[in-house]
């Protein structure tokens, strides 16, 4: 297990700059986590395995258009998303994502320093790839 997370931060850190997103906070692009757990495919799989609350940090235009089943929306560009994050359990893991995966990175930093356990599923199309199911609004 710890090789194959290995495998996955390595896979992250030659692509963390690829596929911009826009509207993203920040200007993040160092998309690795202080977790060690990379975003993308990989690690939505992971997430799917564990069983993870999924968490949409895209804006409710983009999540009406479509979203995994089941997903939360908490908007990380809304001024009140700190404020969603602190009334969320700290006793559940979380895998966040957004549209390529940028928002998400953002939003997975913030829920870490906010006490959470949480993996960067990338976004919306990794999270398919990976098998969570997808409904439109």
């Amino acid at each position: 297990m710890l090789l194959a997370v290995l495998a996955v931060v390595g896979l992250a850190l030659v692509t963390a700059c690829s596929d911009a997103d826009e509207g993203s906070t920040g200007g993040a692009t160092d998309t690795t986590t202080a977790a060690g757990a990379a975003p993308g495919q990989e690690a939505a799989e992971v997430a799917l395995e564990e069983e993870r609350t999924v968490i949409d940090v895209r804006t409710p235009e983009e999540y009406a258009d479509g979203h995994v089943a089941d997903a939360r929306l908490i908007d990380v560009q809304d001024p009140s998303f700190d404020d969603a994050i602190a009334e969320l359990p700290t006793d559940v893991e979380y895998v966040v994502y957004c549209r390529t995966g940028n928002r998400s990175a953002a939003a997975a930093e913030r829920m870490r320093e906010a006490g959470l356990e949480v993996l960067d599923g990338g976004g919306l199309p990794d999270m398919v790839d990976a098998g969570w199911p997808s409904t439109a609004g």
